[in-house]
């Protein structure tokens, strides 16, 4: 065996580690991702599982953005109006976002799990890195493919290979970042990616026009 399929191999073990219990749930209703049932969700501890957001927490205005780290459409969103949105509104402060990851399959958890492993201070960092790369680490299906393409992601962003292995494997931070993933959009009814919340309405992909007028309505500009 080369040393790339080797590399692979190993990645791929120890995500279905992590995943045996995923992949074995029943699909929620409106959903296409594995679920936790209710009990299970409240024997998880999500502590674990941190919130991850830009701007100003004390903002007047709140962003929940529902998306998904395989999703063509959420990579759009990001490489363009979330860029638009940091500037004119994040890095001022005057509104806050929350990110908040949905897995319609596998290879999205994995991404989800990766972009988590340098901590809160590198969080948007690797999200960034996800969704610039994302056809390349996960166009090609391949389960092997995908997870050595993710671990090498992880690696070009500054993370050691030992430490990307051992987040690819943390099954208990898996089944929690499901149960999280689970209450947050049942809660806010999200059926598809990306959707936003913006101070407790909810509202599917727009443009950043839309976006801006709906924000500037909420701040009373």
């Amino acid at each position: 065996m080369n040393r790339i399929l080797a590399i692979a191999a190993v990645a791929v073990i120890g995500l279905f580690g992590a995943f045996l219990w995923f992949n074995s749930q029943p699909a929620a209703p409106g959903l296409t991702v594995g679920a936790v049932s209710a009990q299970e969700a409240g024997d998880v501890d999500t502590s674990m599982v941190a919130e991850m957001s830009l701007g100003d927490p004390e903002a007047a205005v709140t962003v929940i953005e529902y998306a998904s780290f395989t999703c063509p459409h959420c990579r759009t969103f990001h490489e363009g109006p979330f860029k638009q949105l940091k500037a004119d509104y994040l890095d001022p402060g005057r509104v806050n976002i929350i990110y908040s990851e949905l897995y319609f399959d596998r290879f999205g958890m994995w991404a989800g799990m990766l972009a988590r492993c340098g901590g809160d201070e590198r969080y948007f960092g690797l999200v960034d890195l996800i969704y610039e790369n994302q056809r390349e680490w996960a166009g090609s299906g391949d389960p092997a493919a995908v997870a050595d393409n993710l671990r090498r992601l992880g690696m070009t962003a500054g993370l050691e290979s030992d430490e990307v292995n051992a987040c690819l494997q943390d099954g208990d931070m898996a089944q929690a970042m499901v149960a999280v993933y689970q209450e947050n959009a049942s809660a806010d009814g999200i059926s598809s990616t990306p959707s936003f919340m913006i101070n407790g309405t909810r509202y599917s992909n727009m443009s950043y026009g839309d976006f801006t007028r709906i924000l500037e309505d909420e701040l009373g500009s």
